[in-house]
């Protein structure tokens, strides 16, 4: 089905995997396809409940293919037509999506992860703006994320002099959740899927709304944002389920509905 990446569903948990490790899975076109497909994929399918991005071999993504660049290329309209609507994608996707960001993410592989919910790494995994060394801007919604997880002035430093953030920085200045040691870090990322899988999936949903509703509407408007969520969420089968749980004193089992 995919030649780029590898697909798998397992335990309610679609595992993505770029797989060009001998590219150090750097970005094709069809690449970016690929990725859209096989999110869009996972949304649909009911059996998925939690989405992993990671990479194969010693790097997550290094970014584009530069040897798919040449002068006459139009970098507008490659984000218009390749790498644009693979993140919308995953912006629109409403089940949780994890960076397992095993290694390098540089360049469009630093925006991937950054357009995840949440930023797992490896001890021996770093960040990279990389786009400065070639005369770019980051793209790929790049700062768009990169602003709201660390701020202004840090985002404009990330972007600017493109200097690399090694995972242990990434996690202290909130870019990314939890740094994991490599030997570790399958169990771990697995375990932490696993997790979300099992979670009322609809008020995860709900809460992915409220928080990109929380950045463009007024406080009043976003009141009646969240109770409107709020109602959608008291109609599920796992708050209901979650509420019985409770009363009986015991661990609830949600179903995702």
């Amino acid at each position: 089905m995919f030649e780029t990446i590898r697909y798998d569903v397992k335990d309610g948990v679609a595992w993505l995997y770029l797989n060009r490790p001998d590219k150090l899975n750097a970005f094709t076109a069809q690449m970016n396809r690929e990725i859209k497909d096989a999110v869009r994929s996972a949304s649909k399918d009911d059996m998925v409940r939690c989405i992993v991005i990671t990479g194969e071999g010693r790097a997550f993504c290094s970014g584009q293919d530069l040897s798919e660049v040449d002068e006459k290329m139009d970098h507008g309209d490659v984000l218009r037509n390749h790498y644009g609507p693979m993140v919308k994608q995953l912006r629109q996707c409403e089940k949780p999506i994890i960076a397992a960001v095993n290694g390098v993410a540089a360049g469009a592989g630093f925006s991937l992860a950054l357009a995840c919910d949440f930023r797992l790494v490896s001890e021996k995994a770093s960040f990279v703006n990389a786009f400065i060394h070639v005369g770019l801007i980051p793209d790929s919604g790049n700062l768009y994320f990169l602003s709201q997880l660390v701020g202004h002035a840090k985002a404009a430093e990330l972007a600017i002099l493109g200097e690399k953030v090694p995972a242990e920085e990434a996690v202290h200045i909130g870019l990314a959740n939890r740094m994991i040691p490599v030997e570790a870090f399958e169990v771990e990322v697995s375990s932490f899927a696993s997790r979300l899988a099992s979670m009322p999936t609809k008020a995860i949903s709900l809460i992915k709304r409220s928080l990109k509703a929380a950045s463009s509407l007024s406080f009043e408007d976003y009141l009646e944002h969240e109770a409107q969520g709020q109602r959608a969420a008291g109609l599920t089968a796992d708050h209901r389920a979650g509420i019985k749980a409770f009363l009986q004193k015991r661990k609830p089992i949600f179903s995702g509905k």
